[in-house]
């Protein structure tokens, strides 16, 4: 538990939002000790996921699609490569691009990736009723509308609605 958490009944909000992230931290941290029996380390599954879906993409494809600055990317693609899990070619249309790909490894470890997922999400929820998690999808939705900048403005979601 963080050591600066204050209950939220003791506070005039803010609280909230904190206990949240500390949540999402835990939740990472679960999440990556399954990934890790899979060979990858927390945040590669996104690179995995994303050119699972997408196909091949150059790097800079990629860190835009993630909203991760193009030297995280780099490095993270070199580090699957070295493990195997992504190949970079030529693209065909134009050499002078590099594509990342997903090689045999990386579209295998698709399906761990699945199981750790449920496995993280099923421990989080334990004791949940259906109705719920309806409902705790439904709020952080909106909690996450709220927290969004729009990047044609720059400016809160929420600013406009005020």
């Amino acid at each position: 538990m963080n050591r600066f958490y204050i209950p939220a009944e003791e506070t005039e909000g803010g609280s909230l939002l904190a206990r949240l992230q500390d949540v999402a931290r835990h939740g990472r941290t679960h999440y990556a000790r399954h990934l890790l029996k899979t060979g990858l380390y927390a945040g590669q599954e996104k690179i995995i996921e994303a050119l699972a879906t997408g196909g091949p993409m150059t790097p800079g494809a990629l860190a835009r699609a993630l909203d991760v600055r193009p030297p995280t990317i780099t490095k993270t693609i070199t580090r699957l490569e070295e493990q195997g899990f992504v190949a970079r070619a030529a693209s065909k249309e134009d050499g002078r691009q590099v594509l990342v790909q997903l090689t045999e490894a990386g579209r295998n470890v698709l399906g761990v990736m699945g199981k750790a997922i449920a496995k993280a999400e099923k421990q989080a929820l334990k004791g949940l009723k259906k109705k719920e998690r309806k409902q705790l999808e439904k709020i952080l939705g909106k909690i996450e509308g709220n927290l969004i900048v729009r990047e044609d403005t720059g400016e809160d979601e929420q600013s406009e609605r005020d």
